[in-house]
């Protein structure tokens, strides 16, 4: 009896240091509904969590982060247009365009990120491409050139294609070069706006399909998405002290609720610090100075994240000018200075001068025209 007691104890234990899938605070990824999902670290790109994060699927109306980023890096975003009437004449979620619309860039991305206008999506494939289908052509492009291996567009807005799809992953990684674009942060955490477009322009509120702007603290994004055949989708992005991390669930009945437990779960595993670096050994060569270096650093630490505490390797390289003149104020720039989390690039800054340094003062020699001036004179 004795030893079946001792047996079912040892069991026990086993299955509770060997039990999968969960953290000290009872997380588990068997708690996502969704199909497919990943939480990564914005800065780095690592993943922290994920569930079928590599498996194609379609993604519905986050396409448009992409269709919206190349919106936004073709430029000129405040010039009017009319829009083209047969673009503007697609199913689905809709900002309101119609016939003769006079909008610009902006409003467009505006159109296709809060609404999930598909008349935006259209228009801006239009505008930038001639069509739909060459659009699709600039967005694959993109797609291959950010290293998205899984992914593939066909239609600007999301609606389904069997040939239109991404994953978890390749989405986060999109979402990650997306936000590098401030004016993509700004328009995808804005909750409402008043825009004034229309033939003849006219104020009109858009509102954005992302409830979990109101739902989770730290939430600034991004993008909703649905179609009967991708179901809810969702990318999103969080902040809190110092940490970004980007979330994508794919085909998920209750995705508010798996990206709140995704986001508690990162935030607890991830933390940000700042890099600290030996780099007392810096300086730069000064010409015409009473001294002929001075120390330098940098004009600011980048912060990196430390993930389930387990430091990464920080690294750096310079580049120096070979010198600068004299007088050198403290604070002058004399290089820059790039960090890497593990070879990940995670921030740069300006290399300046961490000392004074006075210029060398010549006494005056005169030159040969002086001095056969000045035998002249005393000729005289």
């Amino acid at each position: 009896m004795k030893r079946s007691i001792i047996s079912a104890v040892i069991a026990s234990l086993i299955l509770f240091v060997f039990a999968p899938c969960a953290d000290a605070s009872g997380f588990s990824m068997s708690g996502i509904s969704a199909k497919a999902a990943v939480l990564i670290d914005a800065q780095t790109g690592r993943v922290i969590a994920g569930k079928n994060e590599d498996s194609a699927m379609p993604m519905a109306s986050t396409t448009k982060i992409m269709s919206a980023l190349l919106l936004l890096e073709s430029g000129d975003l405040d010039s009017e247009f009319r829009v083209d009437n047969n673009a503007i004449m697609v199913e689905g979620s809709s900002m309101g365009l119609r016939e003769n619309d006079i909008v610009t860039k902006r409003i467009l991305c505006y159109g296709m990120l809060l609404p999930s206008g598909n008349d935006a999506a259209n228009e801006t494939a239009v505008l930038l491409a001639g069509s739909a289908e060459k659009f699709a052509v600039m967005m694959n492009e993109k797609a291959v050139s950010l290293g998205l291996e899984n992914t593939h567009f066909v239609t600007p807005s999301g609606l389904h294609d069997d040939d239109h799809y991404s994953t978890a992953y390749d989405m986060a990684m999109l979402t990650r070069e997306a936000m590098k674009n401030e004016i993509f942060c700004e328009i995808c955490k804005t909750k409402q706006i008043k825009l004034r477009f229309g033939d003849p322009p006219y104020e009109r509120w858009l509102t954005n399909t992302n409830k979990l702007l109101s739902l989770y603290d730290g939430c600034i994004g991004v993008k909703t998405g649905f179609t009967d055949e991708a179901g809810r989708c969702l990318v999103s992005a969080a902040e809190r002290n110092g940490v970004r991390l980007i979330c994508v669930t794919l085909n998920a009945s209750d995705d508010w609720n798996d990206h709140m437990k995704l986001y508690e779960y990162g935030f607890s595993a991830v933390k940000s610090r700042k890099a600290e670096c030996d780099l007392s050994e810096l300086s730069v060569n000064v010409a015409g100075g009473t001294r002929t270096k001075v120390r330098i650093e940098p004009s600011e630490l980048p912060r990196y994240t430390v993930i389930d505490g387990v430091e990464p390797e920080i690294s750096y390289k310079t580049e120096i000018e070979r010198f600068i003149y004299a007088p050198v104020e403290k604070g002058k720039k004399a290089g820059k200075i790039s960090f890497y989390s593990d070879g990940m690039f995670i921030g740069s800054a300006d290399l300046v001068s961490s000392e004074y340094c006075d210029a060398v003062i010549k006494e005056y020699e005169p030159s040969f025209y002086d001095r056969i001036i000045d035998l002249i004179k005393k000729l005289l």
